[in-house]
């Protein structure tokens, strides 16, 4: 057997939250950690960046000085096992900001850009997480045969944990929750 068959421990262990938390900021790049084990993502398409961002920009702006929006972030959903999302874009408390890891108290919003590849994951799996999780928004953006993506919002009912459905957006993306924001999908 050559060294190169040789799989690395991670890949056949649960990782636990000290053992993430020692690793560098380029190994935790690119994966996520869910029910203990490495999930390794693709690279994003830059399109799907480009879309990211933007909604990271316009919620950023709308969302007054309580609330910071980034993209490539990541969330701790649980410790036991370890569970350690990494969003899209998600809207966090201000006062959070150097608080680690964030965990959903911290959270407002989570969007997700479905790619191939993270269809099953974006649609079901995250949804029911970040519901149980207790975030109280969640948007899925599907990046339309049209070119003019399609933007799904949910709203947490807190006595079931789970969403409900709320508006599909295309072209402009305009709410009034968590608070005011319109944004022009059609930049992409």
């Amino acid at each position: 057997m050559t060294a190169e068959m040789v799989a690395p421990a991670w890949m056949h262990e649960q990782i636990t939250a000290e053992v993430y938390e020692s690793w560098s900021e380029e190994q935790c790049a690119g994966i996520e950690i869910v029910d203990g084990m490495v999930v390794v993502s693709p690279s994003a398409s830059k399109r799907h960046n480009r879309l990211a961002r933007i909604l990271a920009n316009a919620l950023d702006a709308a969302a007054g000085p309580e609330w910071n929006a980034d993209t490539d972030f990541d969330v701790r959903l649980q410790d036991l096992p370890l569970t350690n999302r990494r969003t899209d874009v998600v809207v966090y408390r201000a006062d959070t900001i150097d608080i680690t890891p964030t965990r959903p108290e911290h959270v407002l919003l989570v969007a997700e850009v479905v790619s191939p590849g993270s269809e099953t994951t974006d649609r079901i799996v995250k949804v029911d997480q970040y519901a149980k999780a207790g975030i109280g928004f969640y948007w899925r953006i599907e990046q339309a045969a049209t070119g003019v993506p399609l933007v799904y919002t949910y709203v947490l009912d807190p006595a079931t944990k789970t969403y409900r459905d709320g508006d599909v957006f295309t072209g402009v993306l305009k709410v009034a929750a968590p608070f005011p924001v319109e944004i022009d999908l059609g930049q992409v």
